[in-house]
């Protein structure tokens, strides 16, 4: 039996002998939180087979980055179980552990049999099922960057580049430079394996602008799977990063005076019969491709929050940086927020910019296609695309995390199409970690203020 053995569903016997022929003593039965941490628990192997029942507080997918909760009224105060269901088709070992464990992603679903709003894969799939209901089925294809930076054992320094080959640091400013990639090869060849064994399709492998930072495209496929593959992407790469004396960064941005981390999100959508409803039987653009860039254009900054959910998010978007200042949208245009990559009519897709590499992969998937869909269905009309440069044009993108904050408080689409709960939830936890970093003192504070004011 394969290493990995997603793709179908199994019998118990089937997964026992899987567990069995690789020593597998436990199983990591997780889900991404909000801030797409992985958080669950381990099961002896043997229970998992059997399928043994498996519960969770209710609260859990919505921790905050500080580990508190939110006492808002939407979480009850009981704290009452979900129950984490696997799904088999993620089931797979785990790369990352010293004795053989296997890895399952989950869905966390109330005691009546609903997907529990506060989860993030559950909100993915809540869109997705608006889809599903018009003959519908969106296609993405995400695009992460990250930074390897050294051991980081005191958070008030800055993050440093690793010691690479010749006995020192990179620089930085080496684009795609073929020599930079081939820094670090121990945790490469592992993360690498990694991915195979995790049945991640990885698809080009670049580095970045930043030192020691580097780009990994995802191939492109069906929303959920395509999630679940980056959230275990992120994993892995913290957890091999670590066994390497690394830190595997996906701050957005972790490096003052370097380059941003995105997650750039190609996006498509196609019909019951596989057709890219982007184009027209003739190759041409269809009305529903200018609908969904305009559902991005209106929705987007609405849902920001998703797409850029820290206070470190923010510093990313600045003029001239590839990261976009605004929702405009051009063809094969790096400079707006909303890209249209030159490609055949049967591969038509947008490129949503803005989402940082910070952001829960379910949650800025699912803050796309709920934008996009909206676009469609109220028939929205797009902006002219723009050829020229985009950092001309106003800045239309909240600018701060209690700005982004406020808009999705107030959105309806937010509410209608993620769930009331959930954005209530959402931006209650994100509003207790906004109010915990306003009371952290900074070290640009201390050295500019301290002696003059």
């Amino acid at each position: 039996m394969s290493p990995n053995i997603a793709g179908a569903q199994h019998s118990p016997d089937q997964i026992s002998a899987f567990f069995q022929q690789h020593g597998v003593r436990d199983v990591e039965c997780l889900f991404a939180d909000i801030s797409g941490y992985p958080r669950g628990k381990l099961m002896p192997a043997e229970r998992f087979a059997a399928g043994a029942e498996l519960r969770i507080c209710q609260a859990i997918p919505m921790q905050a980055v500080t580990g508190e909760y939110s006492y808002n009224p939407v979480f009850p105060d009981s704290d009452p179980d979900v129950r984490m269901l696997p799904d088999y088709h993620t089931l797979t070992l785990a790369p990352w552990a010293s004795t053989p464990r296997a890895v399952a992603v989950h869905d966390c679903v109330e005691l009546d049999g609903e997907l529990c709003t506060f989860a993030p894969r559950s909100t993915l799939k809540r869109v997705l099922a608006d889809y599903t209901a018009r003959g519908l089925t969106p296609v993405v294809a995400p695009e992460i960057e990250f930074y390897l930076t050294g051991a980081n054992t005191d958070p008030a320094q800055p993050l440093v580049p690793p010691t690479v080959r010749g006995g020192r640091a990179e620089v930085g400013q080496s684009a795609f430079s073929l020599n930079m990639l081939n820094e670090l090869a121990p945790f490469w060849d592992e993360f690498r394996a990694a991915l195979v064994t995790l049945h991640i399709d990885a698809d080009t492998w670049i580095h970045e602008v930043g030192p020691t930072q580097y780009e990994i495209n995802l191939m492109h496929g069906d929303a959920v799977a395509v999630a679940d593959q980056a959230f275990l992407f992120k994993y892995a790469a913290r957890e091999i990063a670590l066994k390497h004396g690394l830190n595997a960064v996906f701050m957005a941005k972790p490096i003052a005076g370097s380059a941003g981390s995105s997650m750039h999100l190609h996006t498509s959508v196609v019909d019951a019969l596989g057709a890219n409803v982007f184009s027209l039987p003739d190759g041409t653009e269809s009305a529903l491709f200018g609908q969904f860039i305009a559902g991005l254009q209106t929705y987007g900054p609405e849902l920001m929050l998703m797409f850029a959910p820290n206070v470190n998010s923010y510093r990313r978007y600045v003029a001239g940086s590839q990261a976009p200042t605004n929702m405009a949208w051009g063809y094969d245009n790096r400079t707006t927020g909303l890209r249209v990559p030159t490609s055949a009519a049967v591969a038509r897709r947008v490129e949503n910019r803005v989402a940082g590499a910070d952001a829960n992969p379910y949650l800025a998937i699912a803050a796309t296609l709920a934008a996009g869909l909206a676009g469609i269905q109220e028939r929205l009309q797009p902006s002219e695309p723009l050829s020229s440069n985009g950092y001309d044009e106003a800045y239309g993108l909240p600018r701060t995390m209690d700005e982004s904050l406020y808009k999705m408080q107030h959105s309806m689409l937010a509410i209608q199409g993620l769930g009331a709960d959930f954005v209530t939830g959402y931006c209650a936890v994100k509003a207790l970690e906004y109010k915990h970093y306003l009371n952290e003192i900074s070290a640009w504070e201390r050295r500019f203020l301290l002696p003059q004011v």
